[in-house]
C-alpha cells in the first residue's frame, strides 16, 4: 500500500510443508477464562487461521462482503463502509483459505466470493484501475488523500493476485463456477497497465481525472511493488514492456546491493532504507510463489529468507533494550503503533524504525521463510492470549516495554498475510493456484524469470 511506502520514506528523512490438517475441535472462543494451555504447533496454526479468516468473514463490509479497511473492537463503526481494494484482494484468497480447511463450505464461499466480485465490476476504476478506497454502499471511490481519488495501481495489482486465484480455483467448477471465473479473469485482464507509464520505462502509482500524474510516485526499487510489474507483462491486453522493469522497478540494474547486515546479505537495496518492513516479504508473494523464483537481479527465496532473518536477528540483538524482544518476541513491520503520549497512532515498524512495537503479522506472515522461529513467536503470542488473541486473531500490534500495550484494532493488510501464509506453508494452496496461471507465466517469461 502507497502509504506505507510514505510513511516508511517519511520516517526515515517453503518450501511447502505437507497439509497436516485441522487440528482442534472447539474453535477458539477469546472470552474464555481458561488458563493458557500450551498448544502443538499444528493446533496453534489451526487456531490463528480460524480466527483470522473471521476478519474477512464476519466483519467484512455488509454491503459488498468486501474487506473493511479496519476494524476496531472498541468502535466498530469506525470506518464502517471503507472498503480496501488490497486487503480484498487479500481477502478473496483468505476465502478459499476457508473452502479449503471447511470454515465455510464451498457454496457459502462461492456465494461471499460472487458478491464480492461483482462489487469489484461495478465500482468506480480509472483506465481499469480501482482505489486505494471505496464506498461499499455504492462503489464510489472514497478520496486517500488530497490528490489521490483515482486509480491506485499498487492497491489494485493486490485485487488482481486474488482476483486470478479464484479464476483458477472455479474455472473447473460447476457452470456457476465458471462463471464466476471468467468473471473475475475478464476484470483483472481490465487493468490498463501501460496507462500508468505515462509513455516512459516506468510505472506510476497513482492517476486521478482531477489530477491526473500529480502525485508522480514511481515505484521503483525492491519494495512490495513486485507484483505490479509481474502483472502489468502478464496483461494479455495492456500490457508493459520488459524495459518498464528493467529500467524502472531495478533502477538498470542498480538494484542489486551488495550491503549486509548481521551478517546475512541484503541481496536488493531496500529502498536505501537499510532492510525494510517486512511486509515487503509478503504482499507480492501471497500469490507469487518465490520458492523457486530467480532473474538477473536475485533469487527471491534467498532474500526473502535473509529479510527476515536480518529483522529476527534485530530483535534477538534489541540494542534498544526493549522488554521481551528475543528469540520468541520478535517482527518489525507497518502496522498500528504506540504513540509517545499511549495513544495508538501508525508506523512502518522496522530495523532503522524501532518503536518498541511488534505487530504479530511480521512473524506469522513469514512463516514459509523461517518456520520454526515464526511458531516460536505465535506460541509467544499465544502464551498472551487474554491480552493479544481477539474475535478475528491476534491485534494488530503490541507493547511489551510498555505495560503489554495492545491496540484491539485489526488492518486487512495485516490480517490477510497471516492466514495465506500459513496455508501456502503448509499446503502452497495460494502458490499453486497463482503460479498455473499461463498469463502469469507469460508475464514472467517476459520479464526474464525462471521459476
Amino acid at each position: 500500500m502507497k502509504f506505507l511506502s510514505l510513511m516508511f520514506t517519511l520516517l526515515l528523512c517453503f518450501s511447502c510443508g505437507s497439509d497436516d490438517g485441522p487440528g482442534y475441535q472447539e474453535p477458539y472462543n477469546p472470552n474464555d477464562d481458561d488458563p493458557v494451555i500450551p498448544l502443538t504447533d499444528t493446533e496453534l496454526m489451526d487456531l490463528t487461521q480460524e480466527t483470522t479468516f473471521k476478519y474477512f468473514w464476519d466483519y467484512a463490509d455488509a454491503n459488498s462482503g468486501a474487506a473493511r479497511e479496519r476494524y476496531h473492537t472498541d468502535n466498530p463503526s469506525d470506518s464502517e463502509n471503507v472498503v480496501t481494494t488490497g486487503g480484498s484482494g487479500f481477502g478473496l484468497m483468505a476465502i478459499l483459505v476457508g473452502i479449503v480447511r471447511g470454515y465455510v463450505t464451498r457454496e457459502e464461499g462461492f456465494n461471499r466470493l460472487s458478491q464480492i466480485v461483482d462489487f469489484f465490476e461495478n465500482a468506480d476504476r480509472f483506465h481499469g484501475v480501482w482505489p486505494h478506497w471505496l464506498n461499499g454502499t455504492n462503489g464510489s471511490v472514497i478520496p486517500f488523500s488530497d490528490q489521490d481519488n483515482g486509480g491506485d495501481l499498487v492497491e489494485t495489482a493486490f485485487l488482481a493476485q486474488g482476483l486470478i486465484c479464484v479464476k483458477e480455483y472455479f474455472k473447473t467448477g460447476s457452470e456457476d463456477e465458471a462463471a464466476l471465473a471468467t468473471q473475475a479473469d475478464e476484470l483483472w485482464k481490465g487493468i490498463e497497465w501501460n496507462w500508468y507509464t505515462q509513455n516512459q520505462n516506468a510505472l506510476y502509482w497513482h492517476w486521478s481525472p482531477n489530477n491526473g500524474f500529480s502525485i508522480n510516485l514511481e515505484l521503483k526499487g525492491y519494495n512490495e511493488t513486485l507484483i505490479a510489474f509481474i502483472l502489468g507483462a502478464a496483461s494479455p491486453e495492456f500490457p508493459i514492456p520488459a524495459e518498464v522493469y528493467h529500467q524502472g522497478w531495478a533502477n538498470n540494474g542498480n538494484i542489486v546491493s551488495t550491503e549486509s547486515q548481521y551478517g546475512i546479505p541484503l541481496i536488493l537495496d531496500h529502498a536505501g532504507s537499510g532492510s525494510g518492513p517486512l511486509f515487503w516479504a509478503h504482499y507480492s508473494f501471497l500469490g507469487l510463489n518465490p520458492t523457486n523464483l530467480s532473474d538477473q537481479y536475485a533469487n527471491y527465496w534467498n532474500l526473502n529468507v535473509n529479510h527476515t532473518n536480518i529483522n529476527y536477528e534485530y530483535c534477538v540483538d534489541n540494542p534498544n533494550n526493549y522488554r521481551d524482544y528475543g528469540e520468541d518476541c520478535w517482527g518489525l513491520t507497518a502496522s498500528y503503533s504506540r504513540n509517545s503520549d499511549g495513544t495508538t497512532g501508525y508506523s512502518a515498524h522496522s530495523p532503522d524504525n524501532d518503536l518498541g512495537v511488534i505487530s504479530p503479522t511480521a512473524a506469522i506472515s513469514s512463516i514459509p521463510y523461517t518456520p520454526e522461529k515464526s511458531l516460536e513467536a505465535m506460541h509467544y503470542f499465544y502464551s498472551k492470549k487474554d491480552i493479544l488473541l481477539g474475535p478475528a486473531g491476534f491485534y494488530d500490534a503490541f507493547s511489551p516495554q510498555y505495560n503489554d500495550w495492545v491496540t484491539e484494532r485489526y488492518l486487512a493488510i495485516d490480517q490477510g498475510p497471516e492466514i495465506i501464509m500459513i496455508e501456502n506453508y503448509r499446503s502452497g494452496l495460494l502458490w499453486n493456484l497463482f503460479m498455473q496461471n499461463e498469463d502469469v507465466q507469460n508475464g514472467l517469461d517476459t520479464l526474464g524469470f525462471t521459476y
